[in-house]
C-alpha cells in the first residue's frame, strides 16, 4: 500500500475548519492500515505564537510540523509573510520525504499551496491530489484583496490551473465548484465531488430541555437564532443585523454568535454602538467535545455567503447544523450550493442578501411555530443521513485512493 501524505497549514489539535476536516479523514485512514503522514505547521489558527511539537505520532498518523514566521492573521501583509514561509518550509520537507509512487494530498491552506505540491510531486514521481476547500486567487479578487486584480491574479490563476491539470485527481466540496473548474478548462474526469461532513455520530438532534448549555447561558425562554464558526470576509451580516434591529422590541428573540473571525469583531462593535446588546450575544469557540450541545442551542441557524463567491467556497458548517437537526436560514444567492440543498430538501429558508424585512418576518413567524421548526429540522437530519454522513465521504475518499493505487 502506497504512503499517503497530506499537506495543510493546520492539523490536530488545532480546531480550525480545515484542520478538523483533515483530522477526520487522516485518523480513520490510518486505522485501516494505511501509512498516513501529515506535513503541517507548528502553529494553531487561534494562537500564532503557539509551538506544537515538531514531530509526533497521533492516532497512528505521523505528523511533521515545519517552522514558519508567526505574524498572525491581523494584517494581510503579515498573513502573506506567514504563507511564504510555510511554502518554503513545506517545499523543503516534501523534497526530503517524498518517494516515487507516494500519494500527496494538498489542501488549500495556505492558498495556492497546490503549486508547491505540483513541483514536489513532479520532482519525486508522486501522485498528486488537490483537495480544494476554496478556489484562489478568485476568492481574493472578489473580496478586493490588494494586488490580486489584473496581471498578478491572472498569473497566479494560470499557475493554479497548471497544478490542477498536473494532478491525478482534484477533489472539490461542491457541484458549483466543479462547474467553476470546468469553465477553467480542467478535465471533468479529473474532478471528484466529495462534500465535507460533520461528526454525525456525536452530533444529533437534542431537545432544548435536554441541553445544559441553554440553561448555562440563560436561554431557556428564548428563541435563539444561531451562528457558529468563523465570520470572515466571505460572509455578509448586514441582513441579519438589520433584521435584529427590526426585532429589538421582541425580548423573546436572541441572536447568538459562537466563534470568531475578522467580521465577528466588527459586528460586535456595531451591535454595541447601536445599543443591541440585549438582542445579540457573542461567545467564543466551544471545545469540539461540546459541539453536540452548542450546535443544538439555536432553534434555527443562519449561513451566509456573498453571492459572488458561489462556487468558490462552500460553507461547511451546513453539515453540522443538519446533523443537529436544526433548520437552516441560507442568506445566499438563491441558486447557490447551500440554497439549492435547503430548497430541495425543504429544511429551511433561503433569504437573499439585503432582504432584511423578509428575514425579520420569517423569524417572527418561526418563533411561534414549533411544529414547522421541528419538521424542517427532521428533514435536515434525514438529508444528512441519506447523502452527507462522514461514512459517505470516507467511502468516496477510499474509492479515489484505491483507484490511484490500482493505476
Amino acid at each position: 500500500m502506497q504512503r499517503l501524505f497530506f499537506l495543510n497549514r493546520y492539523f490536530y489539535p488545532d480546531h480550525s475548519a480545515t484542520s478538523q476536516i483533515l483530522s477526520d479523514l487522516a485518523f480513520p485512514l490510518a486505522a485501516t492500515g494505511r501509512q498516513v503522514r501529515v506535513i503541517t505547521s507548528l502553529q494553531r489558527y487561534d494562537d500564532p505564537v503557539a509551538r506544537l511539537p515538531a514531530h509526533e505520532i497521533v492516532n497512528g498518523v505521523d505528523v511533521s510540523r515545519v517552522a514558519t514566521t508567526q505574524f498572525g492573521r491581523s494584517a494581510l501583509a503579515d498573513r502573506g509573510i506567514d504563507y511564504l514561509s510555510f511554502y518554503a518550509s513545506a517545499w523543503r520537507a516534501l523534497r526530503n520525504v517524498l518517494k516515487r509512487q507516494d500519494i500527496l494530498v494538498a489542501m488549500t491552506d495556505p492558498p495556492l499551496v497546490s503549486i508547491i505540491a505540483m513541483n514536489a510531486a513532479k520532482r519525486r514521481g508522486v501522485h498528486l491530489i488537490n483537495w480544494l476547500q476554496d478556489i484562489y486567487p478568485e476568492v481574493a479578487v472578489e473580496l478586493d484583496i490588494p494586488l490580486l486584480n489584473g496581471p498578478v491574479g491572472g498569473g497566479l490563476s494560470y499557475l493554479r490551473d497548471k497544478s490542477l491539470r498536473a494532478a491525478t485527481a482534484n477533489v472539490v466540496v461542491g457541484r458549483r465548484m466543479a462547474e467553476r473548474l470546468a469553465l477553467r478548462g480542467i478535465c471533468p474526469g479529473k474532478v471528484e465531488v466529495i462534500p465535507n461532513w460533520s461528526d454525525d455520530d456525536q452530533i444529533s438532534p437534542r431537545p432544548n430541555a435536554d441541553n445544559p448549555l441553554r440553561r448555562k447561558w440563560g436561554l431557556d425562554d428564548k428563541f435563539v437564532v444561531g451562528y457558529s464558526g468563523n465570520l470572515g470576509r466571505a460572509h455578509e451580516f448586514d441582513t441579519v443585523l438589520a433584521a435584529g434591529e427590526r426585532l429589538r422590541q421582541d425580548p423573546h428573540i436572541m441572536f447568538l454568535f459562537l466563534g470568531s473571525g475578522h467580521r465577528m469583531d466588527e459586528l460586535a462593535r456595531i451591535v454595541k454602538t447601536r445599543g443591541l446588546d440585549s438582542t445579540f450575544r457573542f461567545l467564543p469557540y466551544q471545545d469540539r467535545a461540546l459541539l453536540k450541545y452548542s450546535l443544538c442551542v439555536p432553534d434555527v441557524h443562519w449561513i451566509s455567503l456573498k453571492p459572488a463567491l458561489e462556487g468558490l467556497i462552500v460553507p461547511s458548517k451546513f453539515y453540522g447544523i443538519a446533523a443537529a437537526g436544526r433548520p437552516i436560514l441560507a442568506i445566499t444567492a438563491r441558486d447557490g450550493e447551500i440554497a439549492r440543498l435547503v430548497q430541495e430538501h425543504n429544511c429551511g429558508l433561503v433569504i437573499e442578501p439585503g432582504q432584511a424585512d423578509t428575514l425579520a418576518a420569517a423569524l417572527a413567524q418561526l418563533s411561534t411555530d414549533a411544529p414547522s421548526l421541528a419538521a424542517m429540522g427532521l428533514r435536515a437530519r434525514a438529508m444528512l443521513d441519506a447523502r452527507f454522513t462522514r461514512r459517505h465521504a470516507f467511502d468516496q475518499w477510499s474509492d479515489v485512493l484505491d483507484r490511484i493505487e490500482g493505476s
